[in-house]
């Protein structure tokens, strides 16, 4: 399946609920899904009741579109959660959270998780020290991510903390804005996780 190139506002209405893809834009007035919940399309005004399946469907596409992978990489990771202990939906989560562009969005060194992973991908960060351009690097605890020394004078990513110092950032990541540097202190939690998705029933869809 190819990357979807559309309107990225369009998959909210969709999906009937915020997925933040757009930064600043998804906090605003100017949100489209605020302007006009309906669902893309000429029959989206009438929805008609959704099946069981097809909830469970509505759930993994939220997960999928939220976190900005395929549909191959998210089987890949769901494959790796069942062979983890205890529940494979959450694991399934801690793994999407654990990967490097969703940390660094998170951290709020980037408007959203899609230039979080145009960041990565051009070289502005490093993990534990080392090069890192690969977004779906998965942060272990104790990992140090750091923006590059060319990077640290960057207007824009200075912007970009500065725009985003007041959001709220998750307990698992002790971020220090000054040296523009985060570590993770352990991997998230249930909890800590703020994706308005039933993790179970991801599970149910992928293990019939």
């Amino acid at each position: 399946m190819a990357r979807y190139t559309g309107a990225v506002c369009r998959l909210c209405r969709r999906e009937g609920k915020k997925l933040f893809l757009k930064g600043d834009r998804c906090y605003s007035d100017m949100c489209a899904l605020t302007r006009r919940a309906s669902v893309p399309g000429q029959h989206g005004k009438s929805r008609k009741k959704v099946s069981e399946y097809g909830v469970q469907l509505r759930a993994k596409q939220s997960a999928r579109r939220y976190y900005g992978v395929l549909e191959g990489q998210f089987r890949k990771y769901f494959e790796m959660a069942e062979r983890q202990p205890g529940m494979a939906g959450e694991n399934l989560l801690r793994i999407l959270e654990s990967r490097l562009d969703n940390v660094v969005y998170r951290a709020g060194f980037a408007a959203s998780r899609k230039e979080a992973r145009q960041l990565v991908r051009h070289g502005h960060y490093t993990l534990n020290g080392h090069k890192a351009n690969i977004p779906s690097i998965l942060v272990k605890a104790g990992d140090v991510i750091e923006v590059t020394s060319k990077s640290t004078d960057s207007d824009k990513l200075k912007a970009v903390v500065e725009a985003n110092a007041s959001r709220p950032r998750p307990k698992w990541l002790d971020v220090d804005t000054n040296k523009m540097t985060l570590k993770v202190v352990e991997l998230p939690n249930r909890e800590d996780i703020d994706l308005d998705v039933e993790e179970h029933l991801i599970v149910e869809l992928y293990s019939k």
